[in-house]
């Protein structure tokens, strides 16, 4: 770390960014994830076992969870870097001596916390509703620090290439909503026919929710092994390339 005064201020400025209006960036989202919680068990747990032993109402948390680790991380760092641009005061970024290293870690780190925050307000508020066994701890705790370290690395891959609101939109909307629904949160992707199976094994995401189910369960659709190389190699290549970005000054110092 070149700059640590200067990393630590500006992943302060990050964390008091969203912490300022955690109703809007904390406790909104766990509304929102606890009605579906509320909706999804009410309609299905007596349909739906989608793994042996398991009622359908705790297979669904950790899923819930990690889908809400993974938008509100990529929600922090996407949404900071739009406004800064927009707004202008992205020069205050640039003009301190930080590394492009010291910018990645901070916005990624605050991007971590809010997601974190917000999953384990998940998990504590679930617990009000079913009983959640924790079979695998470490699982638990490696699957969602990668993933929320995914998660705000590509918001800050879609906050730097993005010069309107509407794109950032867009690609939220287009690719990480998408992303995120399908990879098995709401459902077991065995169940799927043939195609649709071979089809979630290609989205990352579905690797990070299978991962993190199974430190809940010891039970999930691919093995944690392979899961957690799939996604630590994901992780690699994205901060990679937000790093590249950041050197780069693509669209930030134009």
């Amino acid at each position: 770390m070149n700059n640590w005064i200067g990393f630590k201020t500006l992943f302060y400025k990050e964390w008091l960014r969203f912490w300022k209006v955690a109703f809007q960036t904390v406790a909104a989202p766990l509304l929102t994830t606890l009605l579906y919680l509320l909706i999804f068990s009410h309609v299905l747990e007596s349909h739906v076992e989608a793994f042996p032993g398991v009622p359908y109402t705790a297979f669904l948390v950790p899923g819930l969870a990690m889908m809400a680790v993974l938008q509100n991380a990529f929600a922090n760092s996407s949404s900071s870097l739009i406004q800064s641009k927009i707004t202008g005061n992205i020069v205050f970024v640039l003009l301190p001596p930080l590394s492009h290293r010291d910018m990645l870690l901070a916005y990624v780190l605050a991007a971590m916390a809010r997601g974190l925050i917000v999953g384990l307000g998940v998990l504590l508020l679930s617990a009000a509703f079913v009983a959640l066994p924790v079979r695998h701890a470490p699982w638990v705790l490696a699957f969602a620090v990668l993933g929320s370290a995914i998660a705000g690395s590509l918001g800050l891959v879609a906050g730097i290439w993005a010069e309107k609101f509407d794109q950032l939109a867009a690609f939220q909307n287009f690719i990480i909503m998408p992303l995120t629904f399908l990879a098995g949160v709401f459902y077991s992707v065995h169940s799927l026919p043939g195609f649709w199976q071979a089809v979630s094994h290609l989205n990352p995401f579905f690797y990070m929710i299978d991962g993190f189910r199974y430190g809940f369960f010891g039970v999930s659709d691919v093995p944690p092994p392979v899961s957690l190389a799939i996604v630590g190699a994901c992780f690699l290549a994205i901060s990679l390339g937000a790093l590249w970005l950041l050197k780069m000054g693509y669209k930030l110092r134009q």
